[in-house]
């Protein structure tokens, strides 16, 4: 692999996760921003920030596909993969819908999701592109997790109410768009299909 390929995807990541960490390392500097700029200002910067990182990312691990594996993972790890998305699905969608018990027990579901698809790309791919990739993915995901907790507890924030109904809906959007990805999104936009 070129070192400009694993570069351009290292200075997306820099970016991307240094946008994402601010809160976790500089709170202070972050508030005073937001002071200072404002909500709106804050977020549209944060915003474009984060999206440039992202672009960079993609692009750069896009470069990084035709490397040799580092290792071959077998075809078990594959099956695995794949079941374990489909929780990392249902967690995200979770993080967005209201009155469900995974946002009252984990209170940041997303982040959980992240780990856990993180984890699932990781026992799939040997690749170098996929250790770097994914293994910061994982341990932003668990640093960030655990921050948040902190805060959450700092601040003496009360836990959201959950409800059945909103576990079911949570479960039916995440199960849908998890199948719906594996299926058709996968391959169109990682050019690989999971499901075969």
């Amino acid at each position: 692999m070129e070192n400009g390929q694993m570069g351009l995807m290292l200075l997306g990541m820099s970016i991307f996760f240094g946008a994402h960490s601010v809160r976790i390392f500089a709170a202070p500097w972050r508030e005073r921003q937001l002071a200072k700029l404002g909500p709106i200002a804050w977020k549209g910067a944060y915003s474009l920030v984060s999206l440039l990182g992202l672009l960079l990312m993609v692009w750069g691990y896009g470069e990084t596909r035709g490397e040799a594996e580092l290792w071959s993972p077998p075809q078990a790890m594959r099956h695995i993969a794949i079941l374990l998305t489909l929780p990392a699905f249902v967690l995200v969608v979770a993080a967005y819908l209201p009155r469900n018990h995974l946002r009252t027990a984990l209170g940041h579901p997303m982040l959980a999701g992240v780990k856990l698809w993180a984890l699932a790309h990781l026992l799939a791919n040997g690749r170098a592109g996929d250790i770097v990739l994914f293994g910061a993915f994982l341990l932003w995901s668990v640093v960030a997790f655990a921050a948040a907790r902190r805060r959450d507890r700092t601040a003496g924030r009360p836990k959201a109410e959950g409800s059945f109904k909103g576990d079911a809906l949570a479960l039916t959007v995440g199960l849908v768009a998890w199948a719906a990805f594996a299926m058709v999104g996968h391959m169109r936009l990682i050019g690989v299909a999971p499901l075969g």
